[in-house]
């Protein structure tokens, strides 16, 4: 049997989708409010749309692929809906988030076949990318990150001439005191950048072990324009006023640097491209 949209086909898709929007409604409904509430993760508002497009992507070849049920497909939905429950009863949103994706993948699987799944298998584990990370592993993830940026921005600017004295997140100027504080840490462009990298690296024309160099060089990227966003702030405070690190200046350089770190990702890619048909060569 070949994927088709029959209407047996809809009908079935439709019924699927109102049980399990039913079942994690409220599970739904809270990971929205913190999409909604919580700056480090509005991304997650995009990640469904962008898995839909990566299966759409792939829609000629899923066509031509063979619909095989598979009843290891109730036992990963089984680990689901245990995981929900669990998560229910424990109060954590976490581990039902978590059992959301892999009662989707449950279905998928049972649904569809194990061939099917493999095929939309990225897509699938791109909707992690949604899930808020939990306050105790994001703070264990994110202080390192501000030490980081901090100890290489203060090394930075001493270099370029600029004085400055650094304790711990905090960068001492001539004429005002920066803190690196968890904002700063750059972890919220990281997830960011992964997620948008993610998708670039699966439809791009690259070879899978090429497609995983571009998706994990979000992270240095995302470290590095950090580091320079902090530089920029740094010589921004001294030069012009202290008044420059906060407010509309200071969000409005966030966004230039992110757009800065999109543009490295796709230097990323060009040079990925170039080696890919220099080994053809």
């Amino acid at each position: 049997m070949k994927l088709n949209f029959k209407k047996e086909v809809i009908v079935q898709s439709a019924i699927i989708t109102a049980v399990f929007c039913a079942v994690f409604f409220n599970t739904i409904l809270k990971l929205v409010k913190d999409w909604s509430i919580d700056d480090n993760f509005s991304h997650g508002f995009l990640i469904p749309f962008i898995s839909a497009y990566m299966i759409w992507f792939k829609l000629e070849e899923l066509k031509k692929a063979e619909i095989k049920t598979s009843n290891f497909g109730i036992i990963v939905i089984f680990f689901g809906m245990l995981g929900h429950i669990a998560g229910n009863l424990g109060a954590e949103l976490f581990v039902m988030r978590v059992s959301m994706i892999i009662t989707i993948a449950g279905l998928v699987i049972y649904f569809l076949g194990i061939s099917i799944f493999k095929k939309v298998l990225i897509p699938v584990l791109y909707l992690f990318l949604m899930v808020p990370i939990p306050a105790i592993i994001w703070n264990k993830l994110a202080f390192p990150l501000q030490l980081f940026a901090a100890a290489g921005a203060s090394n930075i600017v001493q270099m370029l001439g600029l004085s400055v004295l650094r304790e711990g997140n905090v960068l001492h100027l001539v004429n005002t005191s920066l803190e690196v504080v968890d904002a700063c840490s750059g972890l919220r462009s990281l997830t960011s950048l992964l997620a948008l990298s993610g998708a670039f690296a699966y439809i791009s024309p690259l070879k899978n072990i090429s497609k995983w160099i571009l998706f994990f060089s979000a992270i240095p990227i995302a470290v590095a324009v950090n580091i320079l966003r902090l530089i920029i702030t740094a010589f921004a405070a001294v030069y012009i006023s202290p008044e420059t690190a906060h407010g509309i200046l200071h969000d409005m350089s966030g966004i230039v640097v992110f757009g800065v770190a999109l543009c490295f990702t796709y230097l990323v890619y060009i040079l990925l491209t170039f080696i890919e048909k220099f080994k053809k060569a």
